[in-house]
């Protein structure tokens, strides 16, 4: 580990990186969660952070070295907070700044799970509350997600897609309204720079769940941090001789501590709708948008993968190996293999030559084959394999065919945890049980296409090219080609029609596969985004596959000439999937009349306010260059409802919506459209209006 990390801190400093340096590097970390994890260790836990943190500090960086989540972190390594919420976190010294190193903009998704997603309103919520409280520095994670190329990704079962619902999504495409949002509470919080580094914040109650936290410099400056943390009821707040309306689970923020520029849960920032544009699988050169029902039905070649022992390097052992520790992470496959002799008399056989196969695995899936014959599968990190099994007299071979899918990367004792059949592997019959578990096994680490470089797609003898493709049979590899397609959109394959297998593109890997892998039906509801986040509060997409498209980089793909290759490990239809691109199709924006940028007099009656701040402003722009806004799929000043894609409206809807917003943005690349009754007349007294645009841009 020392020497690792004098490698990493002197590569930085051959490059002049570090702060201390003239550099943009302005704090090192060492050792990540290792503080949630301690406990488990005893005594040598303390040991080992004290070592580690005097090794860091040695290096000698000429920054701050932090750890995160490690409360006892010794001077002069600063503690950090990772989390939903770091508001109420206390670094372990008063000469330590308070430090959020990962704030989680959602959560990362598992094969046969719903898809999670973070609220922005409540990200915003997080991160207001972090810096009302006194908070000083805050990092996002993930604000750009990515995917698990290869078998990088961690787990168990982490899918390629990484997400994380970020602001900047996989696939480099912005995520309205979350990235507007958050861009627009940092230009606020920006507004408040001078006074938050000039002192810490005092404290005030507004009520019950409402507080105020003020920062002033010598010279008067004010910023103040207005919060409503009910996850319930809207209130009003009086500070400063003013009354401000402070939504459920919410803060204001005001950088002269008058006016308030933004509120975490009302958003002034544009939604999109991003959508997968299947291609003409003729001609992906030259597409057309068309459905998923036009797959890529491209000229296949295959090879079949042999079931069991096939390469040159197998080995024999007794018992049953830990397959991570003899695969030493080199494949996701590793081959167990015995055969046995009966004759049909035994007592774990019955009269039509049954078994019974028991297997216990540790995961994370196995397929079962007995005497070349496919005899099913189970996945999981805790498999038993219970099926009845057909015996001839003489040898019978069973096959096992364990994969792995990502490795546990987190935990105590993760590196403990193995893969693999661990045993016991028997035949049971109703009259008594052999045990193969101790016998001699043989092992063969990976595949034979592996071996023969087939996912580089080279044309070789290995391929057959035939009009009858295999489908829907396990242990298959198929190779096409194919020409990128044309544009510069984010480019994605629909796996539908397979089962679970890894893809390459020019000989790179673009991760693991499995459509089939779906998420339970339940479990989806519409999420309110008050109240305290976790990872299992809003989820999507239930009862669909986890994930049904991965990413393909567009460096990875040349002009003409690309080949894709597939190992399909389950069983599929290659013919069946489909090359797709993305697009944002829609734009939409939803903002009350009562944005939190007007500021209410304090002297209010029952009947009357005086509006200080002019009225907010609903805005709208085409994502992409040259495109200009082409039509208003929705307009409604009034009581709209639902999001961008399903807006409705409500009992009450200004007649003359549509035709002012039409007026304002057709053929106009951006615009801008006052929400107010002076535009769109009064279509209901007496109640708070809102603005709610849907357009298409072209």
């Amino acid at each position: 580990m020392q020497r690792f990390t004098a490698t990493i801190v002197n590569m930085i400093k051959q490059e002049n990186l570090y702060a201390s340096q003239g550099g943009p590097v302005i704090l090192s970390q060492i050792e990540n969660e290792y503080g949630n994890v301690e406990s488990f260790y005893g005594p040598e836990a303390k040991s080992y952070i004290s070592w580690a943190s005097s090794m860091a500090t040695s290096l000698e960086t000429g920054v701050p070295w932090v750890m995160c989540q490690q409360a006892d972190a010794p001077d002069p390594i600063i503690n950090t907070c990772n989390g939903f919420y770091c508001d109420q976190f206390t670094p372990n010294s008063d000469n330590k700044p308070k430090i959020w190193t990962e704030n989680w903009s959602g959560w990362f998704l598992l094969f046969g799970g719903r898809v999670p997603y973070r609220p922005v309103e409540d990200l915003a919520f997080a991160v207001a509350r972090f810096f009302q409280r006194g908070g000083t520095f805050q990092n996002y994670y993930m604000y750009h997600g990515g995917t698990n190329f290869g078998h990088t990704s961690g787990g168990p079962f982490i899918a390629t897609s990484y997400d994380y619902d970020a602001p900047i999504d996989e696939y480099g495409m912005i995520r309205q309204p979350k990235w507007g949002h958050l861009k627009d509470l940092h230009k606020s919080i920006k507004l408040c720079e001078e006074a938050l580094v000039a002192t810490d914040p005092t404290y005030s109650s507004l009520g019950p769940n409402l507080e105020a936290h003020v920062y002033k410099t010598a010279n008067g400056q004010c910023a103040a941090f207005l919060a409503n943390v009910d996850i319930q009821s809207d209130a009003d707040a009086t500070f400063n001789g003013k009354t401000y309306h402070l939504p459920a689970w919410s803060v204001s923020i005001l950088p002269d501590c008058q006016n308030v520029v933004f509120n975490t849960a009302q958003i002034n920032s544009q939604a999109t709708t991003v959508e997968a544009f299947y291609l003409n699988p003729n001609n992906l050169a030259s597409y057309q948008p068309t459905d998923a029902s036009n797959a890529f039905q491209s000229d296949w070649k295959f090879v079949n993968e042999p079931v069991g022992i096939s390469k040159s390097n197998a080995f024999g052992k007794t018992g049953l190996l830990e397959q991570i520790n003899t695969t030493a992470d080199s494949s996701d496959y590793l081959w167990y293999s015995i055969s046995t002799q009966v004759s049909g008399n035994e007592p774990f056989i019955n009269s039509m030559m049954q078994s019974n196969l028991h297997i216990e695995s540790l995961g994370h899936v196995l397929h079962v084959f007995v005497n070349g014959n496919y005899s099913g599968n189970m996945k999981g990190t805790q498999i038993t394999f219970d099926e009845s099994i057909f015996l001839t007299p003489g040898s019978n071979r069973i096959d096992l065919l364990s994969a792995t899918v990502g490795l546990q990367n987190y935990g105590a004792f993760f590196d403990l945890i193995g893969a693999g059949i661990t045993g016991p592997v028997q035949l049971r019959g109703q009259n008594g049980t052999l045990d193969l578990s101790s016998q001699e096994w043989t092992y063969q680490i990976g595949l034979k296409g592996e071996e023969l470089g087939l996912h580089a797609g080279f044309e070789d003898s290995n391929w057959v090219s035939t009009s009858n493709l295999p489908k829907n049979q396990p242990l298959v590899w198929y190779m096409t080609s194919f020409g990128a397609p044309e544009g510069n959109d984010p480019v994605a394959i629909d796996f539908t029609g397979m089962g679970k297998g890894e893809a390459w593109i020019n000989g790179q890997s673009i991760g693991r596969y499995w459509p089939t892998n779906s998420a339970p039906q339940n479990g989806c509801t519409q999420c309110n985004y008050r109240g305290s986040y976790d990872s299992e509060k809003c989820q999507k997409d239930c009862g669909k596959p986890s994930q049904q498209l991965n990413h393909v980089p567009r460096s990875m793909i040349q002009k003409e000439n690309n080949t894709l290759v597939l190992f399909e490990e389950m069983g599929g239809d290659p013919t069946r999937i489909s090359f797709a691109i993305k697009q944002v199709r829609g734009i939409c924006g939803h903002i009350s009349e009562l944005h939190p940028s007007r500021l209410l007099e304090s002297q209010l009656s029952s009947t009357t306010a005086t509006i200080v701040n002019p009225a907010p402003v609903l805005k709208l722009e085409c994502p992409y260059p040259n495109q200009v806004i082409s039509s208003i799929n929705f307009a409604s000043f009034g009581t709209p409802s639902g999001n961008c894609g399903s807006f409705t409206h409500g009992q009450c809807s200004s007649s003359r919506s549509l035709d002012v917003v039409k007026q304002a943005c057709i053929g106009s690349k951006n615009c801008s459209i006052s929400v107010s009754i002076e535009t769109f007349g009064d279509p209901c007294k007496e109640l708070i209006k809102s603005l709610a645009v849907e357009a298409a841009c072209s």
